[in-house]
C-alpha cells in the first residue's frame, strides 16, 4: 500500500500546476524566407488587404522548447500507472501533457478551442509592425490576425509572457538581427539560379548574429533544396539570442537555393 501511495504522489507531481510558471528551457524564434514558402507546388497567398510582403525573413513563431524531449519518461510512467493503478486514458493524458519536445496549448482548450484567446486590444499598438514582420502566406487562411491568434494559443500561452510582451519581444529580436542583411553581407543573396553551400549559410548567420542557429530546408517545385526557415534560439525571457543547445533535422542538402521573392 505504501508503494502505491508513493506512486500516486509521484504521478500527481507531474501534473501541470497552474500556479507555477511553465517549465521550458529556451525559445525558438522561427523566421521563414517568403520566396521558399511560395516557391513550392502548394504556392502561397498574400494577406487580405496587405498585398505582397517585403522580401525579408518573416516571423513564423516564438516557440518555447525543451532542451531534451520528455516523452519517453512519461510513456514509461503511463504504462506503470496502468499496471499498478488501473489508470484510465484521460488521467494519463493529463499526466503526460508535457510528454513532448515542447509545451503547447497551456491556456487550455486542447487543440486550441477556448482558453486564453488573443484580443486585438492586446496588440493594438503592434498591429502595423506585426503586419510587416509576421504576415501569413497561407492560402487556407489569409487573415494575419488569425495566424497570430493561433501562434498565441499554441505557443504563447506557454511562454510565461502576456500577449503584448510575447509579440513585442519577437518583433524586437527580428529587428535586432536582420537575417536577409546578414546573409547579403556574406554574399548570399536571392537568386533563381545560384546555390550556396549550406555550411556557408550557417556560418554567415553565426558570424552575423553571434550565435549558432538551426536551419530548415524545403523543396521547390522542381525538387531542389532551398533555405526555408531559420531557428534562432532565445533565452527564457525572450530577450537575447543564445547558441542553440541541440541540433534538429534540416532536410537540407550540401547546397541550397535562396529563391527570389
Amino acid at each position: 500500500m505504501k508503494l502505491v501511495t508513493a506512486f500516486v504522489v509521484l504521478l500527481f507531481s507531474l501534473l501541470p500546476d497552474s500556479s507555477t510558471a511553465e517549465d521550458f528551457d529556451f525559445f525558438y524564434l522561427v523566421q521563414q524566407w517568403p520566396g521558399s514558402f511560395c516557391d513550392t507546388r502548394q504556392g502561397c497567398c498574400f494577406p487580405d488587404g496587405a498585398g505582397k510582403p517585403e522580401a525579408a525573413f518573416g516571423i513564423h513563431g516564438l516557440w518555447p522548447n525543451y532542451a531534451k524531449c520528455r516523452g519517453r519518461h512519461h510513456r514509461e510512467g503511463g504504462g506503470l500507472a496502468r499496471a499498478v493503478l488501473g489508470a484510465d486514458d484521460a488521467f494519463l493524458a493529463a499526466v503526460g501533457r508535457r510528454g513532448k519536445c515542447w509545451p503547447e496549448y497551456c491556456g487550455g482548450g486542447g487543440d486550441g478551442d477556448g482558453g486564453h484567446q488573443l484580443s486585438p486590444w492586446d496588440v493594438r499598438d503592434l498591429v502595423a509592425s506585426l503586419g510587416r514582420s509576421w504576415p501569413t502566406l497561407s492560402c487556407k487562411n489569409r487573415r494575419s490576425f488569425e495566424f497570430w491568434s493561433y501562434e498565441w494559443k499554441k505557443h504563447g500561452t506557454c511562454s510565461n509572457l502576456d500577449p503584448h510582451d510575447y509579440f513585442a519581444r519577437a518583433l524586437q529580436l527580428r529587428e535586432r538581427h536582420d537575417l536577409a542583411a546578414v546573409l547579403a553581407d556574406a554574399g548570399i543573396v536571392p537568386s533563381d539560379t545560384d546555390t550556396y553551400p549550406v555550411d556557408r549559410v550557417r556560418d554567415a548567420i553565426a558570424q552575423g548574429t553571434g550565435f549558432v542557429a538551426n536551419l530548415e530546408c524545403n523543396r521547390d517545385a522542381d525538387g531542389e533544396a532551398q533555405l526555408f526557415q531559420v531557428y534562432q534560439c532565445v533565452d527564457r525571457e525572450a530577450k537575447d539570442l543564445i547558441d542553440c543547445p541541440l541540433p534538429m533535422p534540416t532536410k537540407c542538402t550540401d547546397r541550397v537555393k535562396l529563391p527570389v521573392f
